[in-house]
């Protein structure tokens, strides 16, 4: 009898959750052969079986929290398929979670006032005291085990009942005031969610950068007029030629490459005391997911020429949504770009993906009127451009110049083109 374990995952990463089972109890699988997958902070991997052979037992259940090492099924050699109880750990996990679910929150309510009134009662039981003075008690809050008789045979009586009332009231006056906090029961449907591992990391990320970063946001519009008619003029010949369309992603990710060329400190991070500059331009391109934001990188985005850029953020989005992508396509990014006008937002402030100081968010294309250099008024395709900052290293006049550089790159977008 063999076990699969959780296998080393990569650096930083010790730990994950069962995302989807591949095989089910009694199947025969092949050495090599992906039998589960599982959700990580960053992407999900698949753990192939190092034996052949038939799958015995599933120790670890779609949604649980694993670490590197840890069983989590149990493979036989000289078994067959079919041979053992195929009725696996997953639907046993289904089964308990439906019986779980099948209670109603009116059922819970009344086994936590069953549990409530047995514990009264057997305080009750413990001292004696009359009738009135149980009524008292309760009329005022007050524990009957924390009363102390006047009777000599400990029986409590009401007026016992009210000079503990009393000796509580003047503690409460002696301390801080503090209100209780009051608990409400409703009866509403509601949804309760595990959040995926992702999604997890993703929140505690966002507020570590707030928390940590001096993050401010500057803003501009790009009137987008040449590169609309370069991408009509050209978008045939560009398909023609290199079997993939142009698009908008190529021009900003060209555009911001020039324009950190020319302000170097939005293209660094802190470590320590020390302000790391980054001779090179990986360029993070934001992807929204069924699990969440996933930043994959063009690597030596300098390098590439417009066809160059497009082609990869084209194959790096395919592998984020099918869940393809792997940890080197995530790592060492040193710039980012976030396009929330594909899902129509106008303006908005990105947070920046630390540990990189800049972030360039792009947004919704509106006509607008805009008056012209001679006082004309032309109706033109505009853009609001955000860009959020570390304001421990990069000032706020450089970061304003970053910004007109990129608007300035955008508006005369041919010889952005040509040196492409």
């Amino acid at each position: 009898m063999n076990e699969i374990k959780v296998p080393e995952l990569a650096e930083s990463i010790t730990e994950g959750t069962i995302a989807e089972w591949l095989v089910k109890q009694g199947d025969k699988v092949e050495k090599g052969d992906p039998v589960v997958e599982l959700e990580t902070d960053k992407v999900n991997v698949e753990v192939n079986s190092e034996y052949s052979g038939v799958i015995t037992e599933i120790i670890q259940v779609e949604g649980d929290d694993v670490e590197v090492g840890d069983v989590i099924a149990k493979i036989d050699e000289n078994a067959e398929a079919g041979s053992v109880n195929t009725e696996s750990a997953q639907g046993q996990a289904d089964a308990k979670e439906e019986q779980q679910t099948e209670a109603s929150p009116k059922q819970d309510i009344k086994e936590e006032a069953k549990k409530d009134f047995k514990e009264e009662t057997q305080t009750s039981v413990d001292v004696i005291a009359s009738p009135a003075a149980r009524k008292r008690a309760r009329e005022l809050g007050i524990d009957l085990s924390k009363v102390s008789p006047r009777d000599p045979l400990g029986r409590i009586r009401p007026e016992d009942v009210e000079d503990a009332a009393k000796g509580t009231a003047k503690s409460s006056e002696q301390k801080e005031e503090k209100k209780p906090i009051e608990k409400i029961e409703f009866d509403k449907p509601v949804e309760r969610i595990k959040m995926s591992r992702r999604r997890q990391t993703i929140a505690k990320r966002l507020v570590e950068v707030q928390q940590e970063a001096a993050m401010l946001t500057t803003f501009n519009e790009v009137d987008l007029t040449n590169v609309m008619k370069l991408r009509s003029e050209r978008k045939e010949k560009f398909i023609e030629k290199h079997g993939v369309k142009l698009g908008f992603m190529s021009f900003f990710t060209k555009a911001v490459v020039g324009a950190l060329k020319d302000f170097p400190l939005l293209n660094a991070e802190i470590q320590g005391n020390e302000i790391v500059m980054k001779k090179f331009y990986d360029i993070g391109i934001a992807v929204s997911t069924e699990d969440g934001l996933v930043v994959p990188v063009v690597r030596d985005a300098d390098r590439l020429d417009f066809a160059g850029v497009e082609k990869e953020i084209g194959n790096l989005g395919k592998k984020a949504r099918d869940k393809k992508l792997e940890m080197s396509d995530l790592q060492g990014g040193s710039f980012t770009i976030t396009n929330g006008g594909t899902f129509g937002s106008m303006l908005s402030t990105p947070i920046l993906n630390a540990p990189q100081v800049g972030i360039l968010g792009m947004h919704n294309i509106q006509k607008r009127a805009v008056v012209m250099p001679d006082d004309s008024i032309e109706v033109r395709p505009m853009m609001y451009l955000a860009l959020s900052y570390d304001h421990r290293i990069v000032d706020g006049k450089e970061a304003v110049q970053f910004l007109v550089r990129v608007k300035q790159l955008l508006e005369d977008p041919y010889d952005l083109l040509l040196e492409g």
